[in-house]
């Protein structure tokens, strides 16, 4: 569509991992939800993923299972795929840092950054991390462990490159200084500017040599890519930039939101940002480090035995409710704790009383006293205002919040609204109605401000909950044309033609009993 307003939101690749929890679906949920939301509004948005597959842990690992990296790798992102299959995750793009076209992209970058004074030759003597693949210096890790998984460092001595951070780093700091909203939520930037970039930013190794599983440095045999330049531009290469890729640069960069983890916020917010200055790009409008799902004893973990398993949570109760609980539950600039009891009590409170019901309600009434079609013929009263204006403000305060993004917020926001409508149906009694022929006509606009108030809904549910939006559009038989944001700016455009029959319970009602057996 010519002129069409563009959006681009990215999730970091993800270390193959055998054991996927329900942190894995925390930004890739929240990424897909934006990506949704987005195109509702009219958004050619685009949306990637993917897997980081190089690195000596991956080595290690492939060596100890007898398979070669490529054939472990390949096993694991299947299992990644299907994760994202089972969250009904739609990326346009799912990137592997083993793809001929990144390699192609990384190995331009690399001899770009080395052939204008950026990259040089030297030695590597210091600290290292290789769960993490991370660098330290003695001043950041005095006593040895690493400052993100708290494992012991690992003495490294080897040739390598080395990428001229410091060269940046007030370009940086003025930067990130002009520009407040580049890094969210706040305190992530502070931690940023005052634990690392204020203190000095060291040249960064870029190149390794005691390993081959890595992009090969093509002018110079016996080096692979450091990890973080290797992963970081995938959120180029996949737009085409320096490869034989459909050339997407100029549609899409920069990058309007970057969903990461707390955990890799360093990276994304000081070595990515100058890398793209070294490469002259534009940087990213926002960089948004969310926080962690915890449990009652701290981070999930395989070794710990508690790690929670998305598929089994989404065989038990839903794709949907398993989406609702994590956007609507999390906390999402800090940690959230992780309950199960918790997830219950919103599948029963929010989902099955007060939305499942709204809609079973509004449908098991319009069928019983107007055959499931609302007549033409309709009595409007001053006390169905509120709601009506209320509907009617509801896109735009949700669009604010999810600029910010607030996910929480915006449902919260949204399930006010099904409580007002819920309310609606309280104070004006459709069943006492029911049963005065006098008042048929105040009946049927009492049917149709619900049914109405159920498309806003729908709609506006439709990019947390796919399956959930489109059922509760579906169930009232809502053409595809008051099925759009566009729809969204009167309240009433909807004629509700068509007949529609009472529907199935969208959420029944967990027991606790039952489910705890």
């Amino acid at each position: 569509m010519s002129g069409q307003k563009k959006f681009y939101v990215t999730t970091p690749i993800y270390y193959p991992s055998s054991d996927l929890h329900i942190g894995h679906t925390y930004t890739t949920v929240a990424a897909d939800t934006m990506n949704r939301f987005k195109k509702l509004q009219g958004y050619d948005s685009y949306f990637i993923t993917g897997t980081d597959e190089h690195g000596q842990k991956i080595e290690k690992i492939a060596l100890e299972h007898n398979m070669s990296p490529q054939e472990y790798v390949d096993g694991v992102v299947s299992g990644v795929k299907k994760l994202w299959d089972t969250m009904n995750v739609q990326y346009n793009q799912f990137i592997r840092t083993t793809d001929v076209d990144h390699i192609e992209t990384i190995q331009a970058i690399f001899r770009k950054l080395y052939e204008q004074g950026d990259i040089y030759k030297g030695k590597y003597e210091g600290l290292y991390c290789t769960p993490c693949e991370s660098f330290w210096t003695e001043s950041q890790a005095p006593d040895g462990i690493c400052p993100d998984c708290k494992r012991k460092l690992e003495q490294a001595s080897e040739e390598a490159y080395f990428f001229r951070m410091s060269k940046y780093a007030d370009r940086l700091l003025a930067y990130m200084e002009e520009h407040p909203d580049f890094i969210q939520p706040e305190a992530r930037k502070n931690e940023m500017i005052n634990n690392f970039i204020k203190p000095g930013l060291q040249d960064l190794c870029v190149s390794r040599t005691s390993f081959q599983w890595g992009v090969p440095v093509d002018f110079d045999p016996g080096h692979v890519v450091y990890v973080w330049i290797d992963a970081l531009p995938n959120y180029l290469s996949a737009l085409g930039y320096c490869n034989e890729k459909e050339d997407k640069m100029a549609s899409y960069w920069p990058p309007d939101l970057q969903l990461v983890g707390k955990d890799i916020i360093r990276f994304h917010t000081i070595y990515w940002p100058i890398i793209l200055m070294a490469l002259d790009l534009p940087l990213p409008e926002k960089i948004y480090g969310h926080g962690w799902i915890l449990l009652k004893e701290g981070k999930m973990s395989k070794s710990l035995g508690n790690v929670v398993d998305p598929v089994e949570l989404v065989k038990k109760y839903g794709t949907d409710a398993l989406r609702y609980y994590i956007l609507r539950e999390m906390n999402f600039g800090g940690d959230s704790a992780y309950s199960e009891d918790l997830l219950i009590s919103r599948i029963n409170s929010d989902l099955a009383n007060d939305l499942g019901n709204l809609l079973n309600r509004t449908t098991a009434m319009t069928v019983k006293y107007f055959d499931g079609q609302i007549p033409p013929v309709r009595e409007e009263r001053p006390e169905d205002e509120e709601l009506k204006e209320q509907m009617i403000s509801l896109p735009g305060k949700v669009s604010k919040l999810m600029d910010q993004p607030d996910f929480a917020k915006a449902l919260e926001t949204i399930w006010k609204a099904v409580s007002a409508t819920n309310k609606y149906i309280d104070e004006n009694k459709p069943w006492a109605l029911g049963k005065n022929p006098e008042e048929k006509d105040r009946l049927a606009q009492v049917m149709y401000q619900l049914s109405e108030s159920l498309r806003f809904l729908g709609i506006l549910i439709g990019p947390f909950m796919p399956e959930t939006g489109k059922k509760i559009l579906d169930y009232l038989n809502v053409e595809e044309e008051y099925r759009s944001w566009n729809s969204l700016h009167a309240f009433g455009l909807c004629p509700f033609e068509k007949r529609y029959d009472r529907c199935e319970p969208l959420f029944p009602r967990i027991e606790r009993k039952k489910e705890k057996e």
